[in-house]
């Protein structure tokens, strides 16, 4: 992983990478899907509803709006605001954790933000009506942007000066809190507040090393575990086979054949080919 960065740039980032397919796919898609509105109406509602995130079609078998959602946008605004966020702060995110990371970052935020958003609708109070555009993953990356560099000031714009990310963070939480709490809870504010969360279980369970790496040992642990039962388990067995055809066989506590003049008392088991 890269050094934390202490400050913002004054250039721009470098367009490259998994921000750069990101931003070119989402252009071609809401270019096409501005066209279709404009030459074929029924045909552009009818892609919009489809990659539309709405909870009871997902529940209902249509699980790739978890995903899709995040490239509709029925607001040109929220299209560019959205996007010059994933080029700002995504470039500075991916040059620190690698394209592949920052693929899984932006997916997978899309994908616990909205299925968190549809479960929440399940309430009938909660994160009512439906979702579209990518400000659940723009959140979840400015989230890890937050965690890789806490101390960082970014500048921005139009406002000249710098501000510490922490407050950045959390006045785009408070604006977006007041804007769910006016829309009654809707579906599209829950969802995009749930982005944040997102990056923040993203960057504890694939970037904090003490937290994958417990879990890591934990899962091999476990496996090895079942590996060794396995074996005394297999060993029992052959030994009863054995004794009924009157033949004694020896096995050691991990389940390695001990030959008759194995004399070695250091706990260890014989040879098994």
């Amino acid at each position: 992983m890269s050094p934390r960065y202490s400050s913002s740039e004054m250039g721009l980032p470098r367009f490259r990478g998994a921000v750069r397919q990101i931003i070119l796919f989402s252009t071609a898609v809401y270019v096409l899907l501005l066209l279709l509105l404009a030459f074929a109406p029924a045909f552009g509602e009818a892609a919009f509803a489809l990659g539309l995130l709405q909870p009871d079609k997902v529940f209902h078998g249509q699980v790739w709006q978890l995903v899709t959602f995040a490239f509709m946008y029925s607001d040109p605004l929220a299209f560019i605001l959205s996007l010059v966020g994933i080029y700002f702060i995504g470039s500075a995110v991916e040059d620190q954790v690698g394209s592949q990371r920052f693929y899984g970052l932006f997916f997978g935020s899309l994908i616990v933000a909205g299925a968190l958003g549809a479960a929440l609708s399940r309430t009938g109070v909660l994160a009512q009506g439906s979702a579209a555009g990518s400000g659940a993953a723009a959140n979840a990356i400015l989230m890890v942007f937050y965690l890789l560099n806490r101390g960082a000031p970014i500048m921005l714009f139009p406002i000249p000066m710098q501000i510490p990310i922490k407050w950045v963070v959390v006045g785009i939480a408070a604006i977006e809190t007041a804007y769910l709490l006016l829309s009654h809870f809707a579906l599209q504010f829950c969802v995009v507040l749930l982005g944040l969360a997102a990056g923040y279980l993203w960057y504890t369970f694939f970037l904090k090393r003490g937290v994958a790496v417990g879990i890591s040992e934990r899962v091999y642990g476990l496996r090895n575990a079942y590996y060794k039962w396995k074996r005394r388990r297999a060993a029992r067995k052959f030994q009863v086979y054995m004794r009924k055809h009157d033949r004694n066989i020896y096995f050691d506590e991990y389940g390695n054949y001990k030959p008759p003049d194995d004399k070695r008392d250091d706990g260890r088991g014989g040879w098994v080919n």
